[in-house]
């Protein structure tokens, strides 16, 4: 097999950029595929935007790949993000027509089920579930390779400890956010009150109201 012919040598170029952009130390580029513009394009269209944007990836990854070889600086790195976000806003239009699809003529999604298990540390995840030739009570092999559930007596110390740690970090915030709603009392006293509501939820402002921590040190005006 010869590899050297113009025809396969211009191929091979595919994978590396415009020889105008090598010396360049930026490229102007434009920003990444939208979702609304992806979803008023064809099948067809999608396909072939598809293709496109891999080739753009593997070019980008090739000239990353050779520009660090030769310690060189690669332009516009961000490019190969706007090729990522443009490829996975494309696979959400796509999973959405195959939703679309399947659930106008089978009822069902047409995707892989999916249910909440717990894994060998006790944590709750998301298993996909997939199709086998033998069912689960005759594939053991299967069984003990997924650990799922749990068990002893050191998962559950873990448990309770990690459970712990949740519990301070959402008790901290909590803390932190009455703090702060405390001290803006304290040096605005007229501040709008629905205006904190809105803002910290979580935080009771007609309690911290009558609390003395949020008087400031100052002396109300009285009328004589």
């Amino acid at each position: 097999m010869h590899t050297t012919s113009p025809v396969r040598q211009e191929r091979l170029m595919e994978f590396f950029d415009d020889p105008k952009h090598w010396s360049e130390t930026e490229v102007k580029v434009g920003r990444a595929w939208k979702t609304d513009e992806l979803r008023i394009k064809s099948n067809k269209e999608l396909h072939q935007l598809w293709y496109i944007l891999l080739k753009e990836r593997n070019m980008l990854l090739t000239m990353e790949h050779e520009c660090n070889d030769k310690m060189e600086v690669f332009p516009n790195p961000e490019r190969i993000d706007k090729v990522k976000i443009s490829m996975e806003n494309l696979e959400t239009v796509v999973r959405e027509r195959n939703k679309a699809y399947h659930l106008l003529e089978t009822g069902e999604t047409g995707e892989r089920p999916r249910k909440q298990v717990n894994n060998a540390f006790g944590l709750r995840c998301t298993y996909k579930s997939c199709e086998h030739v033998l069912p689960p009570f005759m594939n053991t092999k299967w069984i003990k390779s997924r650990h799922l559930g749990y068990g002893g007596r050191a998962v559950h110390k873990f448990l309770l400890q990690y459970r712990e740690k949740l519990y301070n970090v959402k008790r901290k915030a909590k803390n932190r956010s009455r703090n702060e709603v405390m001290m803006m009392l304290r040096r605005n006293p007229n501040i709008d009150l629905q205006m904190l509501k809105r803002k910290f939820p979580d935080v009771d402002v007609d309690k911290l109201i009558s609390s003395d921590k949020t008087r400031g040190h100052f002396v109300p005006k009285v009328d004589v």
